[in-house]
């Protein structure tokens, strides 16, 4: 505790010693923590001159170490926490593996510094509790990325949403068609528990907080099924610590029976559904399947008023609105709204999310993401896994105490 005060109080001196008239123009010096899968994100941040420079990698393992060095030269890179968290950055994107987020996040936003925490918050409801707890005990800025929020497919349907164009939400159903999962998820880390929990709550957690923002309500009651039905039969294993993902996708990876070189631990299902009961009185389901031919989200919201449905979700794909009656089975929709384009991945999102982050490490006030709906998800990821496993039925979730609720939802206010 001594060691944790000192630093503390190195980084505030540090702080307190730039005028704040320089703090509000100069570059914000970013730190990394975990240089892996989604390091690219580096390239939204690292722009000497505009804003924001990334002078710090921190990394355990050797490969992600001569990534940061040879993608950002000019960036010190590390394996030491302590050393990036001396440095006296002003801002840090934790991009660890799921299960470290915790980890790294209570000690960056101890030591004063506003936080970048990758989604999910980690795997564990404690974990995620304690990051909220963390931010609002020190008055740290926290910021989970959750760049769906930013996703243009997912914007336009909101908008649509928030017009009254399909009057109240009802409900909401999400089929998740994850034709890269074999590749994605069964042949490194993500296929077992201690890591992840489940993909329910690793992949889903995308799913579950765009279900709650468009329905504009949280999961109250979860149940859940599913199985490990293609995945667990494969007997070609091998530990592809050595190697990343890039290293073995390709479409010829097909049919699913055929993939090689899986983990040798998978305990995860590879076919999950789950039932939400949300707290504003809207129904919910979230359906995954990591074995199908094709690879998108299709997202069906149904209001008081009409509905609408997406037939794709990239840019140049459309969402279907219908708000006539019919009974004439399939009709074409009242309405059909292209969904727009964005530089960036993920349809643009990924460079909205890191402005978005930066500009709330060097200002604060609102943003699109929010620390609340990043911890339902993760509870309704959480709990969803342990109802498939222990016999689909219903579990309440947990409450989040209320002054942590007040704390986030007004934007973090300065403390």
């Amino acid at each position: 505790m001594i060691q944790e005060q000192e630093r503390r109080d190195v980084v505030t001196d540090l702080v307190e010693a730039v005028p704040d008239r320089e703090r509000s123009t100069r570059d914000l010096r970013v730190g990394i923590v975990g240089f892996g899968l989604r390091a690219s994100l580096w390239r939204h941040v690292h722009k000497p001159g505009q804003g924001s420079e990334v002078v710090m990698v921190c990394d355990t393992s050797e490969r992600g170490r001569a990534d940061a060095a040879a993608r950002i030269p000019t960036a010190a890179v590390t394996g030491d926490l302590d050393e990036l968290l001396g440095s006296g950055l002003d801002a840090v994107l934790v991009l660890t593996p799921d299960n470290r987020h915790a980890e790294v996040a209570v000690q960056t936003l101890r030591a004063g510094i506003p936080t970048f925490c990758e989604k999910p918050l980690d795997v564990t409801l404690d974990a995620a509790d304690a990051i909220l707890a963390t931010a609002f005990e020190t008055g740290t800025r926290l910021y989970v990325g959750h760049n769906m929020r930013h996703m243009p497919v997912v914007v336009q349907m909101r908008e649509l949403i928030q017009a009254g164009t399909i009057g109240e939400v009802k409900a909401v159903w999400c089929r998740h068609f994850v034709g890269n999962g074999g590749d994605y998820y069964f042949k490194d880390w993500h296929a077992e528990r201690a890591n992840t929990t489940s993909l329910l709550l690793q992949k889903g957690a995308h799913d579950i907080d765009v279900i709650h923002w468009l329905a504009s309500g949280y999961t109250k009651r979860v149940s859940a099924i599913g199985d490990l039905a293609v995945y667990g039969d494969i007997t070609s294993r091998r530990d592809n610590s050595d190697r990343r993902m890039g290293d073995w996708f390709s479409l010829e990876n097909w049919p699913p029976t055929e993939q090689t070189d899986l983990n040798p631990v998978i305990d995860v299902e590879d076919i999950s559904m789950m039932q939400m009961v949300l707290d504003n009185g809207a129904l919910a389901s979230y359906l995954q399947c990591h074995f199908t031919p094709d690879y998108w989200r299709n997202y069906t919201v149904i209001g008081t008023r009409g509905r609408i449905e997406n037939f794709g979700d990239n840019p140049g794909d459309k969402i279907h609105v219908w708000t006539s009656r019919s009974q004439d089975g399939f009709v074409e929709p009242d309405q059909k709204v292209e969904i727009r384009d964005g530089d960036g991945g993920h349809g643009g999102a990924d460079p909205l999310l890191i402005a978005e982050f930066l500009r709330f490490a060097r200002e604060g006030g609102a943003t699109a993401t929010s620390p609340v709906a990043a911890r339902a998800s993760v509870a309704a990821g959480v709990l969803a896994a342990q109802s498939l496993r222990t016999g689909g039925g219903a579990l309440e979730i947990p409450a989040l105490p209320a002054e942590l609720v007040e704390y986030f939802d007004n934007g973090q206010p300065a403390r």
